[in-house]
């Protein structure tokens, strides 16, 4: 019987990739020219460190293009809350990385109400999708890709 996995990851070498060429940007910027801004890759997140909060939201621009050039889906990002550090504010930067249960049950009633031939389970952080005909499997990666469940999502293990 065809089946695939739903899956959410990130490829952690291009992520610390991202990061790592968000700090050049940031070294290279006239703006932050003299302050003690930085990026801190502290797996699987990243700590964003600047003199004032406005700094922050500009810091957040830069790791956003980084993240595009390297194909990481800016979704992924979940910003913390602005924290006062010695001598400045620091934010957190976690990344999204597997399905978490509340999600993977909506995964579960979205497939469920498109009336498709499938059956979908919940197996730990991914969905596994089982059915008889590839045509609905591929129907149910068009409609997961639809969604917009704020994650992005891969598919995986296709097997007929």
């Amino acid at each position: 019987m065809p089946s695939f996995d739903i899956v959410s990851e990130i490829d952690k070498h291009n992520l610390q990739n991202a990061i790592e060429n968000a700090q050049r940007d940031l070294g290279n910027r006239y703006d932050f020219k003299g302050t003690k801004a930085s990026f801190e890759w502290s797996d699987p997140a990243a700590v964003m460190v600047a003199e004032q909060e406005f700094q922050l939201n500009q810091m957040l621009d830069i790791l956003i293009a980084n993240l595009v050039k390297q194909k990481i889906d800016p979704e992924t990002m979940d910003s913390g809350k602005v924290e006062g550090a010695s001598k400045g504010v620091k934010q957190k930067i976690d990344f999204k990385e597997g399905i978490d249960k509340d999600v993977a049950k909506k995964l579960t009633k979205l497939i469920k109400d498109s009336k498709l031939k499938v059956q979908a389970q919940i197996q730990g952080d991914q969905l596994r999708v089982t059915g008889k005909k590839i045509d609905d499997l591929q129907a149910v990666m068009q409609l997961v890709r639809e969604a917009g469940l704020g994650q992005p999502f891969q598919f995986k293990n296709m097997k007929s």
